[in-house]
């Protein structure tokens, strides 16, 4: 692991890159790894992928904190993420494999209120692509919503919510 993450510090290449991401996003499955990932300052090196400008690696880079983001200690240090990440769900196009990936991690990251306001400026987003995505985009987006609804503090900015 320590050596995924150091190749992914080192590399440009982004056909390296989304390897290396898959591989640890697939050691992710483990909460030994989990630990691991975080005790070797994985999660900074990951999220730092989330700024490449391609699909494929930033992709790969949410799916990676999204496996990761199942540990609680793991949350605490990917939640510095949440406003880059509601941005690229945002910004990405419409049903993109990258929107929903974002929003994979989004539907974790909510499922304790301990960070629903990081998200309190995308649900007019999260509205519009309710009403504009493909059915795939539409469940993921309810799932965030759901959770968002599930804390009386988020009743306010959901029913404000300028669509």
């Amino acid at each position: 692991l320590q050596k995924l993450i150091h190749l992914l510090q080192a590399t440009d290449d982004p056909l390296i890159q989304e390897q290396a991401l898959i591989t640890l996003s697939n050691s992710a499955a483990f909460s030994v790894n989990q630990d691991l990932i975080r005790n070797l300052d994985g999660l900074s090196v990951i999220g730092g992928m989330l700024s490449n400008f391609v699909p494929k690696v930033k992709e790969k880079a949410l799916n990676a904190l999204n496996n990761l983001s199942m540990n609680i200690k793991n949350q605490e240090e990917i939640q510095v993420f949440i406003t880059q990440v509601c941005k690229t769900v945002e910004s990405d196009p419409l049903n993109s494999d990258v929107q929903l990936a974002g929003l994979r991690l989004l539907t974790n990251m909510s499922v304790t209120s301990d960070y629903h306001q990081k998200m309190i400026n995308s649900i007019p987003c999260f509205l519009r692509l309710l009403s504009e995505g493909t059915e795939r985009t539409q469940i993921q987006v309810l799932k965030v919503l759901v959770n968002l609804s599930a804390n009386p503090a988020m009743t306010r900015h959901l029913l404000r919510a300028q669509v």
